[in-house]
């Protein structure tokens, strides 16, 4: 069992889902597993997130490590730039896993229909 912030965490796997768990933070985090991001160039790459979510989510995981923030204070416009940490980066693995599992899956199940690579 694990603890954070008085919540208990079960097990391992949990633990794990309470910093990758949910519907958007696996996709930014594969979207950052290669390059730095601009939050504008998230939102064209992830159009269906809400802006209200994809700070949120932002905000989150730089909260837990897993990315880092740079904020340059340029005239005019601000610009903010978001990567991998390191600890974010030991997540490559598992996101190439997630990622190879969801091409399988959308190739032997006959109800997915692939609309965009």
């Amino acid at each position: 069992m694990y603890k954070i912030d008085e919540k208990i965490y079960p097990c391992n796997t949990s633990l794990t889902m309470k910093f990758i768990g949910g519907k958007w933070k696996t996709v930014i985090l594969i979207h950052l597993k290669n390059k730095t991001l601009r939050y504008n160039e998230l939102r064209k790459i992830i159009p269906t997130i809400t802006e209200r979510t994809l700070s949120l989510q932002l905000k989150q995981l730089e909260q837990d490590g897993l990315i880092l923030r740079k904020v340059y204070t340029t005239k005019p416009p601000l610009k903010v730039e978001y990567k991998l940490s390191k600890s974010g980066k030991t997540l490559i693995p598992v996101l190439n896993a997630i990622s190879a599992w969801g091409n399988q899956i959308a190739k032997t199940n006959k109800k997915i229909e692939v609309l965009k690579q």
